[in-house]
């Protein structure tokens, strides 16, 4: 594209084009950072958890120590109430649902900003085409019978161009939004398993005192 089709592009579309790149800078950002925070959250590890629950079982064993991913965390706490005779079984599965939500509500957090920049890229692509579009359509206007169809041609393609901006934007965080929702759903199947295995251990033997 030649200098006077970059003028032609900023005026018509430039600003819509700005929006979108904007947009594709968040998108990484967020990618990276939710990537980087489900590692550090352990998303993708649950092996200390399901040892500790699996000792539970066995041996009625309180898990102990620090680290082991967000699964450990829920599950020490989980088995750390439940073990203790002097709180109700009821308030003991209630605290466990609770930090449950809260991990969850953790590991989601940043996921409707990537929802909502996947969702409007392609429609200010569309933006930026129509009004690229009706600029091509008014200089076709206002040359009338001696309109060049080069001229015109290369309007609409430039007006194009900010539809296919909006959508290389919307394709990657889109395909990175349901990949994070598939790993944070993952996690939420794992903790029901594993709390639903807690509460189901010997619970006359570990909680006496319960109601």
């Amino acid at each position: 594209m030649d200098f006077s089709a970059d003028v032609s592009l900023l005026e018509h579309g430039g600003v819509v084009i700005w929006f979108i790149g904007a947009l594709s800078v968040a998108a990484a950002t967020i990618i990276i950072w939710k990537t980087l925070r489900l590692i550090a959250l352990g998303a993708w590890g649950g092996a200390k958890a399901e040892r500790a629950v699996a000792r539970f079982v066995e041996s009625s064993a309180i898990p102990e120590g620090t680290g082991g991913g967000m699964r450990f965390v829920v599950v020490r706490a989980a088995i750390a109430a439940f073990s203790d005779a002097s709180i109700p079984e009821r308030a003991a599965r209630e605290e466990a649902e609770r930090r449950a939500r809260r991990t969850l509500a953790e590991a989601r957090r940043g996921l409707r900003a990537l929802d909502v920049i996947a969702t409007i890229s392609p429609l200010l692509g569309l933006l930026g085409t129509v009004l690229g579009m009706i600029a091509a359509f008014q200089a076709l206007q206002s040359t009338g019978a001696r309109a060049d169809p080069a001229v015109l041609a290369g309007g609409i393609w430039e007006a194009l161009l900010t539809t296919a901006a909006g959508m290389a934007v919307a394709i990657p965080a889109a395909l990175a939004l349901a990949w994070f929702e598939s790993v944070i759903e993952r996690v939420a199947e794992d903790l029901e398993d594993l709390l639903t295995r807690v509460f189901l251990a010997q619970p006359e033997a570990i909680r006496p005192a319960a109601e």
